[in-house]
């Protein structure tokens, strides 16, 4: 980790931090200086990353938080907005890529296997970031920073579900939020 404190007096939404990339995201954002809300579904997983978090001298808060649920979603930070801005807010939750059919070309993919990352990853993604735009705009300030890859230019073979997902993310993610 870098440490360079650049992120101090920050703060920064996690939600998936119980997983590889989510955790890991939340380490480094901690590890610049900013004190972390990590958020999840599973309670140990989540906890177990902000234990690493403070065990490094960093501040790390942890809530059971279901990304696609709407209200659980507008609740939690507007809680977390009461007591001060929030800087940064960060989306990693989706299935595993086994259960969306990775690999697999369009014509084997079962529909419910195309459209889990629209229904998990898109639909967390734009509950997310509209609550977070919300508050970002009261206080005029705030960075959504969204999760995407390559499989959004339509490029990828056997990535047909995860790259529509990506696309989707990608597009509502230009303009749309801007106030």
């Amino acid at each position: 980790m870098n440490n360079s404190q650049i992120l101090q007096g920050k703060r920064a939404l996690v939600f998936g931090a119980g997983g590889s990339i989510g955790g890991a995201v939340a380490m480094e954002l901690a590890a610049e200086g900013a004190e972390v809300f990590m958020s999840g579904r599973n309670r140990a997983n989540v906890e177990a990353a902000a234990k690493q978090i403070t065990a490094a001298g960093g501040r790390a808060h942890t809530a059971i938080v279901d990304a696609e649920n709407e209200a659980a979603v507008d609740k939690y930070l507007d809680d977390i907005a009461k007591t001060g801005n929030i800087d940064i807010v960060f989306n990693a939750i989706g299935p595993h890529a086994a259960d969306y059919g990775n690999t697999k070309l369009a014509v084997d993919l079962k529909v419910e296997e195309y459209m889990l990352p629209l229904t998990t990853i898109v639909k967390s993604e734009f509950i997310t970031a509209r609550a977070a735009a919300r508050q970002m705009l009261k206080q005029r300030s705030g960075v959504i920073i969204f999760l995407t890859g390559s499989p959004a230019r339509g490029h990828v073979q056997g990535a047909t579900a995860i790259g529509t997902a990506f696309g989707a993310i990608e597009t509502f993610g230009k303009p749309s939020f801007r106030g």
